[in-house]
């Protein structure tokens, strides 16, 4: 069962829609530990696509972000976006779409996003997705990708770089803007 680590709805549960693979509870919590360390948390507009059931965006809410995006492109994730912002009383802007539509269309500048794509995701429409959701980033923004351990490193946009952290089976890239 997927549940908030932290925050203001810690040990709340998640519904997760079917044919969801929810972030790890071990591994969401050392990646907002680090987070929260870095300053990225507090205050923050987040953005989270493919987000199915929402978790991270519900967990940056939680701790204290100041506003939060998912989108995704199945109405099941919408329905379970919908019943967590209820049940956890945490108001989320839910938009129902593919990742790049949204990118193509937003004019909006985040923080911090979070891009955890289904493993099967193509290598080239990844590579699409990190190009605009560069240009949505503030400059001292940070993209998050959730990608499976045998997934190559993520083509990053000109000027932006990237390192990696290992859980098992997963592996978070996080990139910002080179300085």
């Amino acid at each position: 069962m997927a549940r908030i680590i932290a925050g203001t709805a810690r040990s709340r549960p998640l519904r997760v829609p079917e044919g969801a693979r929810p972030t790890p509870d071990r591994v969401r919590e050392a990646l907002f530990s680090s987070l929260e360390h870095r300053g990225y948390i507090e205050g923050c507009s987040v953005l989270d696509l493919c987000a199915g059931s929402g978790a991270l965006a519900f967990e940056a809410l939680s701790r204290g972000a100041a506003a939060a995006t998912a989108v995704d492109v199945s109405r099941a994730a919408r329905s379970a976006l919908t019943a967590n912002s209820r049940s956890l009383g945490l108001e989320l802007n839910i938009v129902t779409g593919k990742a790049l539509t949204f990118l193509a269309q937003d004019v909006s500048r985040y923080d911090l996003i979070f891009l955890d794509p289904p493993y099967a995701m193509g290598e080239d429409e990844l590579t699409e997705l990190l190009n605009l959701a560069a240009d949505r980033l503030v400059d001292d923004g940070l993209i998050v990708v959730e990608r499976d351990k045998r997934s190559p490193e993520p083509t990053w946009p000109p000027g932006i770089t990237g390192n990696d952290r290992r859980f098992g089976d997963t592996v978070l890239w996080s990139a910002r803007r080179a300085e």
